[in-house]
């Protein structure tokens, strides 16, 4: 599977939607809780987790700068620093798999069109003639 961003989730949703993310979170707002709170709320811990990422990576590559000395205090921030940022590298790829699949498993419902007509109900089944209870010879 590929590697999907909160950027290509924020996609996949909007084009399942059929609307821009910001309006679909206004929408949802108002909305007793459905599939769309669930995937607007993924899409959030998916795009939180990436920034933890980014915050973390340039929090260790500040810490491991070459002209700065790596003493046994600095040691314990790379291990915290390096813990934290696997931490959440395993959130957003948990995140990411989770809300591609169940996008996966989504497709756009149509668009109900006013052309075409309503079905009519069934016509109720004709009764049937009373059969004679005297056998034919």
């Amino acid at each position: 599977m590929p590697h999907l961003t909160s950027t290509d989730i924020a996609g996949r949703i909007e084009d399942l939607y059929g609307a821009p993310l910001a309006d679909l979170e206004a929408h949802a707002q108002d909305q007793p809780p459905g599939m769309l709170s669930a995937l607007l709320g993924m899409h959030d811990a998916l795009a939180l987790a990436e920034r933890s990422i980014d915050f973390h990576r340039d929090h260790l590559a500040r810490l491991i700068h070459p002209e700065r000395q790596i003493g046994p205090h600095e040691v314990s921030h790379l291990l915290d620093g390096t813990r934290r940022l696997a931490e959440a590298v395993a959130v957003r790829e948990a995140q990411a798999t989770s809300v591609a699949a169940v996008l996966q498993s989504l497709t756009r419902a149509p668009a109900p069109t006013s052309a075409s007509p309503t079905p009519a109900p069934p016509a109720p089944a004709a009764p049937l003639a009373a059969q004679s209870a005297t056998h034919s010879r």
